[in-house]
């Protein structure tokens, strides 16, 4: 809680530089004003399902993770799944493994938890994360809205089985 303002400015700036591109300011400003506010991420900070964790370099945040377990999940909230709900890097550190580092970090809580599997949506045009995803093991198992201001796209929902691994 005591991060809320960091959570806050590196929110919505990792997430403005990775979807800006191909959204209307007016549509990435109603969602940055709304997903971001204090009051929305104190309400997820609450949440006893959900748990965030940032990267640093040196003193600098360079971006965080976010995953929901049971009920906190966001769209299937099954029992013995995991959700990678954020995983935002900085523009500047994409290639340099700290995203790679927070995915780590989802999958060591995921084991810890004991979960079967661990699942997300990712916007059908991040083809990066797209490729990162694949790489890690997942694969595609359904699609989803996601609704980014009044723009409604589609998100592809991902999901790695980890028992036995």
């Amino acid at each position: 809680m005591t991060d809320i303002d960091l959570l806050q400015s590196i929110g919505q700036k990792t997430f403005a530089e990775t979807f800006s591109e191909g959204n209307t300011a007016a549509n990435m400003a109603k969602y940055l004003a709304e997903k971001f506010s204090r009051e929305t991420l104190l309400a997820e900070l609450s949440n006893q399902g959900s748990e965030f964790y940032f990267a640093q370099q040196d003193d600098s945040m360079i971006g965080y993770l976010k995953i929901n377990s049971e009920q906190a999940q966001t769209e299937l909230q099954h029992e013995h799944a995991l959700e990678i709900e954020r995983i935002y890097v900085l523009q500047e550190f994409h290639g340099k493994k700290a995203g790679q580092l927070l995915y780590e970090k989802a999958l060591e809580v995921a084991k810890l938890k004991n979960v079967q599997f661990i699942w997300l949506g990712v916007w059908e045009e991040n083809l990066r994360a797209i490729s990162f995803y694949k790489k890690n093991g997942f694969i595609p198992f359904d699609k989803h809205i996601f609704r980014l201001g009044d723009d409604e796209q589609t998100d592809i929902m991902m999901k790695k089985n980890i028992v036995n691994q």
